[in-house]
């Protein structure tokens, strides 16, 4: 039978005990640090849910970029270092791409997004000490569009989120939203992108470029629902929902 685990402190307490018979439901507090506990309890067979790679991806904006590179933004970049940067200089010089953006790794809301005018500008930040590695590097889309999508289960709703007066259309930036209809094509790379990701539920932000292409812009477990039209309350209780079936599927496998 597994014993199951919803609260952290609990949970780590019995840390250095726990294996395949042990599993933890919820978002596991770390800080950055500790997030190898993580493959740690996987590879001890803890079942984590949601699962270790959700749980550490989502963290990381830099993580994401490495897993989901297929379904986002065409040369896209991870820069760990100098040397990635100086290999980005010649990628992006030898496709005639001049403004860029990069976005810091852990940074929320649009807090961590910033436009530089050439990757050279990018450059002498990094290498003078104004801009922290690691980063996500990115051709700039003019006028793109955002559509933030919430999925828990059957649930799913989505609402464009854009701001005439700057490029960050994060609501906490400034942008507005309204509802949208998802394609079957955007629906499909949502799920596909949690496949990949391990995902149960999930808030994804895609990007709409000007000439109408779909790409992931990031994911997270959590986000934040100002202008979705679900009720907190009513959020909570379908991510208590999610939880709880999973958890009766551990007690009665069959």
């Amino acid at each position: 039978m597994t014993i199951i685990f919803t609260n952290n402190d609990e949970f780590r307490i019995h840390y250095h005990r726990l294996g395949p018979d042990h599993a933890f439901i919820g978002r596991l507090r770390l800080k950055e640090s500790e997030e190898a506990m993580l493959l740690d309890l996987e590879t001890r067979g803890v079942t984590l849910f949601p699962s270790g790679l959700a749980q550490q991806s989502c963290r990381s904006k830099v993580i994401q970029a490495t897993l989901f590179a297929q379904q986002m933004l065409p040369h896209s970049t991870c820069i760990h270092d100098q040397h990635d940067l100086l290999t980005a200089v010649n990628t992006y010089g030898g496709l005639n791409i001049e403004k860029v953006v990069t976005k810091l790794d852990r940074k929320n809301a649009g807090l961590g997004i910033h436009l530089f005018n050439s990757v050279e500008d990018v450059y002498n930040m990094a290498t003078l000490g104004s801009l922290k590695y690691p980063f996500v590097l990115q051709p700039f889309q003019t006028a793109s569009r955002d559509i933030r999508v919430i999925i828990i289960d059957d649930y799913v709703e989505a609402y464009w989120r854009e701001n005439p007066n700057g490029f960050r259309n994060n609501l906490h930036c400034g942008g507005a939203s309204k509802p949208c209809t998802l394609t079957d094509d955007q629906l499909s790379l949502c799920h596909q992108v949690m496949s990949r990701g391990r995902y149960p539920y999930a808030h994804l932000d895609l990007m709409i470029t000007l000439d109408n292409k779909t790409y992931l812009a990031e994911i997270n477990l959590r986000g934040g629902i100002h202008g979705a039209q679900i009720s907190a309350g009513r959020y909570q209780e379908l991510i208590k929902s999610a939880h709880q079936r999973f958890i009766k599927s551990l007690q009665d496998p069959a």
